[in-house]
């Protein structure tokens, strides 16, 4: 499906935030193959991602869920208060059944895996830029049984129950990192841990 661009209308520009080198420059290359869309810059971190956006105005970024030891979640928050017109889209190989609802609620206005075929991300992309929110049919489905249900669901002992950051501690144990390790990268104590 060909989207075509009139001389009058410009390529919307698109951060892309991606730990993994090769998987970035895929997704580059893939972006810049779209004839309305165009890579303003790329960061494989956090603090890279912020002085791009410092420097280039973008409509969108689109960000792996894990980056080192930063709290995902508190970036988008953050970026949703310091930039409230860009648009952020979840591209990650981690279940979208624990983390998409969690990065809505952040701010983020949809969620990818990373094992969807590329033009499910292309269409993403053009989801959001075009004001809209974008999850796979799988999970718009279950927020919406959910949401229906209207039920408080048991949380007791499940994954979904714990806090953001419980969460990334919980991510940060399941890498093997041990609870001194965790402490001084999250600079939290270890009882807190």
């Amino acid at each position: 499906m060909a989207h075509s661009v009139s001389p009058r209308q410009s390529k919307s520009p698109i951060l892309v935030v991606d730990d993994h080198p090769i998987f970035r420059q895929g997704l580059i290359q893939l972006i810049n193959s779209e004839p309305d869309m165009r890579v303003c810059g790329e960061a494989g971190d956090v603090a890279t991602a912020k002085q791009i956006l410092e420097a280039h105005s973008a409509d969108l970024a689109l960000l792996e869920l894990r980056l080192g030891t930063s709290d995902v979640f508190e970036l988008i928050k953050g970026w949703k208060d310091r930039y409230p017109k860009l648009r952020v889209l979840i591209l990650s190989a981690y279940d979208e059944a624990l983390y998409a609802e969690r990065a809505l609620r952040a701010g983020a206005a949809g969620y990818v895996m990373k094992e969807e075929p590329p033009q499910e991300t292309v269409n993403a992309i053009r989801a959001i830029l075009a004001g809209e929110m974008y999850l796979s049919r799988k999970m718009a489905s279950c927020l919406l049984h959910k949401l229906i249900q209207a039920k408080p669901a048991a949380r007791d002992g499940q994954v979904e129950g714990l806090s953001d950051r419980e969460l990334q501690v919980f991510r940060m144990l399941g890498t093997g990192l041990g609870s001194r390790k965790i402490g001084d990268d999250l600079h939290l104590s270890i009882k807190t841990i």
